[in-house]
């Protein structure tokens, strides 16, 4: 049987399915792979948010559909606009202006098929994380790449969006900390953002994931702390790296009310919400103690600091990030022309090592690999050691 619809048409081959299908094979072997390549925590969630799912699951009534379907238990809409007001001094009504995500994949693929009409215009930076591109995609609108280059770094230009683009675009995808490129804001260029989507009646769509993964004394800001984001846009955020919590999928969606029910009516026909013992989980780690936060935080600069000095060492230049749980490698200049794909089996192949090719990133984030900070101190040195063999820097 042969399934070729042209929604399927429209998704390229998956980069990574070739690296994973390496790393598979090579597992399979017995080959200690040491994988960087995928964003996935290593660590587990904090005990007090594993005591609290274990306690409300055993609760025979916690079994059925959660009260408040797709949207999300009231009372965890109620703790993230706490969480929001403590974090960021941002007010929120739980009502009208929260809902829940099965983690943020989920709510960034569905809304954009509550927003775009087939053949419809979003604003997309390149690279940037492969839902942002395909979610648009996958609900038939066409993206309007914004390179996102070293030499600005890796921070879009708002003036690269012209008003003779036709059609008009009808939403902005953006994501500080970013993922892949690290790269890290402040509130003005949210200012700026806030201005320009006024002017262009643009709505902003914003990826938080990464705002608890900063390092050196930088504070990730919130887009919705600007005056007058909330007109225009929303914010997601997802539990899975500030809490450990990746496996759970659970996130949320803040901002414009009328975006937040658009998604709702969407998920209102694709799920019934997050089983209610992660939900209630979910609201111990948001108004519980954030200890548990920094020191995540503080265990990834431990890694970033160990890989960006081991890679420096022995003759691959790499700068360190202020924010995110990944390091955006440039390929070493004599491995250049082979491309990130091939630069990235080898190291699988010869050093032992998974990487993320950055062209799986979209176009411009060819000529780099995304290193994940996935694996203790520990392995990471003895990555940077098996790379040193098997490189000639």
């Amino acid at each position: 049987m042969i399934i070729d619809t042209k929604r399927l048409q429209r998704l390229p081959p998956y980069v990574f399915a070739q690296i994973n299908e390496q790393k598979l094979k090579l597992r399979q072997q017995g080959v200690d792979v040491i994988d960087l390549g995928m964003g996935n925590p290593d660590q587990p969630a904090p005990p007090h948010i594993i005591e609290k799912l274990c306690e409300v699951v055993h609760d025979e009534k916690a079994h059925r559909y959660a009260s408040g379907g797709s949207r999300g238990l009231p009372a965890l809409r109620q703790a993230i606009c706490r969480h929001y007001q403590g974090r960021f001094g941002v007010e929120l009504d739980w009502q009208r202006e929260v809902i829940t995500t099965i983690g943020s994949k989920e709510g960034l693929a569905h809304i954009c098929l509550a927003l775009l009409d087939p053949g419809d215009l979003a604003v997309v930076p390149n690279p940037a994380y492969p839902i942002h591109i395909y979610g648009v995609a996958i609900a038939g609108g066409n993206v309007l790449s914004i390179p996102l280059r070293p030499e600005k770094e890796f921070v879009p230009e708002m003036e690269m969006i012209t008003r003779e683009v036709w059609p008009r675009p009808k939403l902005m995808i953006f994501n500080f900390p970013n993922n892949p490129t690290t790269a890290t804001v402040d509130v003005s260029f949210f200012e700026e953002v806030v201005a320009f989507a006024r002017k262009r009646d643009i709505i902003v769509i914003h990826d938080l994931a990464y705002s608890d993964i900063a390092f050196d004394g930088y504070v990730a800001p919130s887009f919705m702390q600007v005056p007058g984001a909330k007109e225009v846009g929303v914010e997601f955020f997802t539990m899975s790296k500030s809490y450990n919590m990746a496996g759970w999928r659970v996130g949320f969606c803040v901002g414009n009310p009328d975006v937040i029910d658009a998604l709702a009516k969407i998920k209102g026909y694709m799920d019934y919400g997050i089983f209610t013992p992660i939900q209630v989980a979910a609201i111990t780690a948001l108004d519980g103690p954030q200890d548990c936060v920094k020191a995540a935080a503080k265990l990834y600069q431990k890694r970033r600091d160990t890989l960006v000095r081991g890679l420096n060492r022995i003759g691959w230049p790499v700068l360190k990030p202020r924010a995110s749980m990944f390091v955006w490698a440039p390929i070493p200049g004599r491995y250049r022309e082979m491309g990130s794909v091939a630069f990235a089996m080898q190291l699988m192949k010869e050093a032992e090592v998974a990487v993320s090719p950055g062209v799986g990133f979209g176009d411009m984030g060819e000529g780099y690999v995304r290193i994940s900070l996935v694996e203790n101190e520990q392995r990471i040195q003895q990555a940077v050691r098996n790379i040193k063999k098997c490189l000639k820097l």
